[in-house]
C-alpha cells in the first residue's frame, strides 16, 4: 500500500456561502455520505498561506512573537503570510513577508513541507519553505499596523525551538512543523535534497 494523500471529490447536492470576509469566507455544502445520507458541511474558504523557517549561519531561526486574538494568546511564529492573489506564486510571496516582517532576504530556497492547517473545517493549504543564505533586505522597512505593530522579532537556536516544541511552550502550527521537518530532514537525506523552491503544489497551483 503506498502511503500518499489522493485527490477525490463526493458529490454535492448544494452549496450555500451564508458569511463573506474580507479574506475569507464561509461554505455550507450539502455532501452524500457513502452510504447515501446528504449531511451539511460547514468550513472555512481560505486562499492560502505561506510560512517561511529562515536561518542564519549560527543555525538560528528567525521568529516573531504576534498577539493572535482567537486564542487570546502571543504565539512565536516564523514568518508567514496569505497568498493574496489567486495563482500567485508561492516563492514569491514567501520572500514578500520574509522582506516585510524580518526586513531579511535569503540566497537558499527549498520546500519543508505542505501541510492542510485544519483540513476537518477548512481548506486553508500552507507551504513551508526552507530559507538560507540570509542577509540584511535593502531599502526600508515596510510599515506595520494593528497586530504587527506590537510584533517583536528575535532569532533562536533550533535546538531551542524543538524544546519548546516537545515541551508544548510553542503551538503555532507553521512553526512546529517547519522545526521537526527541518529535523527530520537534517537526519535523513539531508537539506539538499529537499524539493526545489518551485516544486508544484497541487492545492494551490501557480504560475512559475
Amino acid at each position: 500500500m503506498t502511503i500518499k494523500d489522493t485527490p477525490e471529490e463526493w458529490e454535492i447536492r448544494r452549496t450555500q456561502t451564508p458569511f463573506v470576509g474580507k479574506k475569507t469566507s464561509v461554505r455550507t455544502d450539502e455532501v452524500v455520505m457513502p452510504g447515501g445520507a446528504v449531511v451539511d458541511r460547514d468550513y472555512q474558504v481560505h486562499p492560502g498561506s505561506v510560512a517561511v523557517l529562515a536561518l542564519d549561519d549560527a543555525d538560528r531561526a528567525v521568529v516573531l512573537r504576534q498577539y493572535r486574538h482567537p486564542v487570546r494568546q502571543k504565539l512565536w511564529e516564523i514568518p508567514a503570510g496569505l497568498l493574496d492573489v489567486p495563482g500567485e506564486n508561492p516563492l514569491h510571496a514567501a520572500q514578500r513577508e520574509l522582506y516585510e516582517e524580518a526586513h531579511v532576504k535569503a540566497e537558499d530556497w527549498r520546500v519543508l513541507a505542505d501541510v492542510y492547517t485544519t483540513p476537518g473545517g477548512c481548506d486553508e493549504a500552507v507551504r513551508i519553505f526552507l530559507a538560507r543564505g540570509l542577509s540584511e533586505a535593502e531599502g526600508d522597512r515596510f510599515a506595520v499596523e494593528d497586530e504587527e505593530a506590537d510584533m517583536e522579532l528575535a532569532r533562536v537556536p533550533v535546538d531551542e525551538l524543538v524544546r519548546g516544541v516537545l515541551a508544548g511552550d510553542l503551538h503555532n502550527n507553521c512553526l512546529v512543523v517547519g522545526v521537526l521537518s527541518l529535523v527530520a530532514a537534517r537526519s535523513g537525506d539531508g537539506l539538499d535534497a529537499l524539493r526545489p523552491a518551485e516544486a508544484p503544489w497541487p492545492a494551490r497551483p501557480f504560475e512559475a
